[in-house]
């Protein structure tokens, strides 16, 4: 097993070391950041400043010198200061990290934990009313645009009814109010990936449920709870493991479409907004964290591959 999570981990630093060298080639890519940094400033400058500006921020410097320095600085936690703001970028996503977090956590629990035992329930009861109600279920989950299950979820929930705040993270209020406001963000976000679950989790169940070592455990009268809870369901977790631990990463990204409709205050929204005002630290900042947050989670999945199938412990 050490080998093999050795070899995982040094494919991961390749992978993390390539996403810098991108990140840091788009963000020179267009123009020169000089340009970036002066745009808010009127007027002529003279030719003298903007060398002076290029030497204070380490532009005048070789390219391949000025990688290795951002590289050095954000290993120090250091990604500069925003363009448009001038405060560094570091302080500036770690204020909206909380939100981003607790509401990627909430929408992956219940998508998990949802998806899951519908898509075991659908592969038990194959070809019964349960299984067609799960499959349609998860049609329309994969089908249904998240903007639009948004709208139509804040004006019947939010507007028509009045029973659900559709706006912020209720900051400062009572508990349950607070709750409530993470009921339909979580739901929107959660509700393609349960459909995406419950899916792979039938067709990986189907599958193991019509190998030769489940009816063997079968005929030798192993009990039906025993054959569904600890052969087929062991055998067919790899496949939404894999999902999982991805589809964290990418809620903690930030779930930038849910964040802008509910007008959450999280990655998502800081992200966009650096995008809109062309500020590249941010953007080369959130990129980056982003990326960490793959490979860490791809790894982890890795490492979980290992406890669920011990083939992959000793290959």
């Amino acid at each position: 097993m050490a080998g093999y999570l050795t070899k995982r981990l040094f494919f991961a630093f390749l992978s993390l070391i390539g996403a810098t060298i991108l990140v840091f080639s788009l963000a020179h890519a267009k123009e020169d950041p000089i340009n970036l940094f002066i745009q808010a400033d009127s007027g002529f400058i003279a030719p003298e400043t903007i060398e002076a500006l290029r030497e204070k921020w380490g532009l005048d410097r070789p390219l391949v010198v000025q990688y290795f320095s951002w590289l050095g600085n954000v290993l120090q936690g250091d990604f500069g200061r925003s363009v448009q703001t001038q405060r560094p970028v570091f302080k500036t996503l770690t204020e909206r990290w909380g939100a981003t977090i607790q509401l990627a956590l909430a929408a992956w629990i219940f998508g998990t934990f949802t998806g899951i035992p519908l898509g075991i329930l659908s592969a038990l009861k194959r070809g019964t009313i349960w299984d067609y109600l799960a499959r349609g279920l998860a049609l329309f989950g994969q089908s249904l645009p998240p903007f639009w299950i948004g709208l139509v979820g804040i004006w019947i929930f939010g507007v028509w009814l009045e029973w659900l705040p559709i706006f912020g993270r209720g900051q400062g209020e009572p508990f349950i109010e607070q709750a409530k406001h993470y009921i339909l963000p979580t739901l929107v976000l959660g509700w393609a990936p349960m459909a995406g679950y419950l899916r792979i989790t039938r067709s990986a169940m189907l599958e193991v449920m019509d190998s030769e070592y489940i009816k063997l455990a079968r005929a030798k009268g192993v009990s039906s709870r025993m054959v569904v809870w600890k052969h087929a369901f062991r055998n067919a977790l790899i496949q939404p493991l894999t999902i999982a631990a991805l589809l964290l990463a990418g809620f903690m990204d930030g779930a930038v479409l849910v964040e802008i409709i509910f007008a959450w205050p999280g990655i998502g929204r800081i992200s966009v907004e650096a995008v809109n005002q062309n500020d590249f630290t941010i953007i080369t900042g959130t990129v980056f964290l982003f990326t960490l947050l793959y490979v860490g989670m791809s790894f982890v999945a890795d490492v979980l591959y290992t406890i669920v199938d011990p083939r992959i412990r000793y290959s």
